[in-house]
């Protein structure tokens, strides 16, 4: 679909929108319903998300995507909510979140279509508007007060979304057209066309990437929470982990306002305690998730798909190593593809030890250690720093938790006691307070 036809909503962007003549009492009654939803603001966000998500799978498989996308609908709902509680009458017409700008860039860099902009953007405010009805129902009642409310905040919302969708479609395109015909177009369309699996000539498009693809590779992805400039950091970090490892510096692509996909020819790393030393210049909310060295243009692609794939396991995990290898992820990356059936194998394998709490976590490390260790208890106690018979106690403890001698399912439980380990709270059981 053309994105033309949105251009006609460039004249929001020359006003404002003006609430002057509204009722004072429907002023104040939007601006309790907006109260209400700013408590409520994470599960609409999260709502938001999966809808989009849902709109386009593409999306929900980039963990970057993902990262830019509910940073642009938090930054989108927390402005117009806070702008109604506050009970101004105008919106200004340069009021477009920046987080929304960088998602349209995004866009634009990775090529993908621009309508997916204005459906993701309809799709949240849907998703907005039901929870907006909901709220509005509990303020105003079904009285005859309902029915202007709603008219009055449909045309306030509707007209807000609207202006951003006008403004970040605007930035998309200017962006793409930025780069098209320029040298990072050139990368950025060669980078996909082999990430693709398209045919390719490895020798010309190595030559366009100034780039031998002759050669074994090592896939990076980069990544930080997405708070102000971090491309530099996340440059200057690929480059620090490439000078660690022994190699040149890498070829880089911008991925999203937050997340950077690198590659480094070579095929051996050094310890991963050097690569996290490495790290120690850049900003400590920078982290890496490092593929595995894989020959020629097909392994620029296999190993980009595993640190991708780590990427997306360990992405908004606060506590995630700052470096990650797919060594040593491997086996978790493999069992946790499917990460809805991955909670459900913790849960139903760990039972009880599956709980979010500090309890249940020094239990699972100390079993983990202890069968990592082949039920050595001096062993496991030197490793965790603690006394024989507190392990002995522990392992007693989970062992009952479990409901089943540890010869009972054993791969089983290290599997999921690995899969907890490595993946945290995305795949414990919260408890209910």
């Amino acid at each position: 679909m053309s994105v033309q036809p949105y251009f006609v909503l460039e004249y929001v962007l020359r006003h404002t929108i003006d609430m002057n003549g509204s009722d004072p009492e429907l002023v104040e009654l939007m601006g309790r319903v907006a109260e209400l939803m700013l408590e409520d603001l994470d599960r609409l966000v999260a709502e938001m998300d999966a809808a989009e998500i849902e709109l386009s799978p593409m999306v929900g498989a980039d963990a970057a995507l993902i990262a830019d996308m509910s940073a642009s609908n938090r930054a989108n709902a927390a402005r117009l909510l806070t702008i109604l509680a506050r009970r101004e009458t105008q919106l200004s017409a340069d009021d477009v979140p920046p987080e929304a700008l960088d998602v349209a860039r995004t866009v634009a860099r990775r090529g993908l279509d621009l309508d997916v902009i204005f459906q993701s953007y309809r799709r949240g405010q849907n998703t907005a508007w039901r929870h907006y009805l909901v709220h509005a129902t509990r303020i105003a009642g079904t009285g005859p007060r309902l029915a202007p409310l709603l008219e009055l905040s449909a045309q306030r919302m509707f007209a807000y979304v609207d202006q951003v969708v006008a403004r970040v479609i605007s930035v998309a395109q200017r962006e793409r057209e930025e780069i098209l015909g320029g040298a990072l177009a050139r990368r950025a369309e060669t980078i996909r066309l082999i990430l693709d699996g398209a045919p390719i000539d490895s020798r010309r498009a190595g030559e366009r990437l100034g780039y031998d693809l002759s050669r074994s590779h090592i896939a990076l992805v980069l990544w930080s929470p997405p708070a102000g400039e971090v491309q530099g950091a996340l440059e200057q970090a690929a480059t620090m982990l490439a000078r660690a490892a022994g190699l040149r510096p890498p070829l880089t692509f911008s991925a999203g306002s937050s997340a950077l996909w690198a590659w480094m020819s070579g095929d051996v790393l050094p310890p991963v305690d050097v690569l996290r030393d490495a790290l120690d210049a850049v900003p400590a909310g920078v982290r890496a998730a490092i593929g595995p060295p894989r020959a020629g243009i097909t392994g620029f692609r296999r190993s980009h798909e595993a640190a991708l794939g780590m990427h997306n396991l360990l992405a908004g995990q606060s506590d995630a190593d700052r470096v990650t290898v797919y060594h040593d992820l491997e086996v978790t990356a493999l069992a946790a593809q499917n990460i809805t059936r991955a909670v459900e194998f913790v849960a139903d394998t760990l039972g009880p030890l599956a709980a979010d709490t500090p309890a249940a976590a020094r239990l699972r490390e100390t079993l983990r250690t202890f069968l990592d260790e082949a039920e050595n208890a001096p062993r496991t106690a030197a490793r965790l720093h603690t006394h024989r018979n507190t392990v002995l106690q522990r392992v007693a403890r989970a062992t009952e938790l479990l409901g089943h001698p540890l010869g009972e399912r054993r791969l089983a439980v290290e599997l999921a006691l690995e899969i907890a380990h490595r993946l945290g709270t995305r795949v414990l059981v919260r408890q209910v307070p």
